[in-house]
């Protein structure tokens, strides 16, 4: 049987990250990317993917930290970036779900995120909420090199998606796939091309059912898989191997 990755796993926010990924790797997910939300835990998330070969991380600011922001996180970034395992600027984006008194703000910090991205040659993986025409505008105003764009925990429409994967741009989806009324999740799981498609926990957030309600882990990562081989009417290898094979190509983890 083919292997799953989990493209989007926050392993540094649980005490117990060695028994997670030992049970992910039990249950089939060889490999689990760290994405950053915050500086301070930038040499956590570099100290966990240095200790397992089938652990990869990234670096970026979420978009509702952009208060805190100080320029010297970008030394900060080019330097750890140094760190071969080191695949993606993320997550970064915009958020317009909580406070939009600083959208101005997130927007600055965002594109200079695109552009370290750019100059450090590193695919972005993309937080939106509730901003997706924004998100889309800065990305194609700058440019990403190679166009490895991924939007994670996708959530927006069917014709959104398939405007970003014209551009040649890659849509993550996770456990909400998996919920009754996720009406939008479900149809762009079952229209998008599956050449553009990754799976994802975000974990320990958006648990799939049928363990919803519980904290999330990446070994779950399987459930999204066999649902979204339900709607497209297809059997569940051919969704592992090729959202593997996805992964890998955009990460560079091969």
């Amino acid at each position: 049987m083919s292997y799953l990755i989990d493209t989007h796993a926050h392993i540094d926010m649980y005490e117990n990250w060695e028994e997670i990924v030992e049970d992910a790797q039990q249950n089939g997910i060889k490999k689990i990317v760290i994405p950053s939300v915050e500086e301070q835990y930038f040499q956590k998330i570099i100290n966990i993917i240095n200790s397992n070969d089938n652990l990869y991380g990234m670096l970026g600011i979420f978009p509702t930290e952009a208060k805190t922001w100080d320029d010297n996180i970008l030394d900060k970034m080019k330097e750890l970036a140094s760190n071969k395992k080191i695949v993606a600027i993320g997550e970064i984006g915009l958020d317009y779900y909580w406070d939009k008194t600083f959208v101005d703000k997130q927007k600055d910090i965002f594109v200079k995120q695109i552009k370290l991205a750019n100059e450090l040659d590193l695919p972005i993986v993309i937080h939106d909420r509730e901003a997706h025409k924004d998100c889309f505008d800065i990305i194609k105003e700058l440019g990403v090199k190679n166009n490895k764009v991924l939007f994670h925990c996708f959530s927006g429409s069917p014709e959104f998606a398939m405007e970003c994967v014209k551009k040649g741009w890659y849509i993550a989806l996770g456990g909400v796939v998996t919920f009754k009324n996720a009406i939008k999740a479900k149809e762009v799981a079952k229209t998008i091309p599956l050449s553009h498609l990754v799976l994802e926990t975000d974990s320990p957030y958006l648990t799939p059912v049928p363990f919803r309600g519980k904290e999330n882990r990446p070994a779950y990562v399987r459930y999204v898989a066999e649902e979204i081989a339900q709607l497209r009417e297809v059997n569940i290898e051919e969704i592992i191997e090729t959202t593997t094979q996805n992964a890998e190509k955009f990460f560079g983890i091969i």
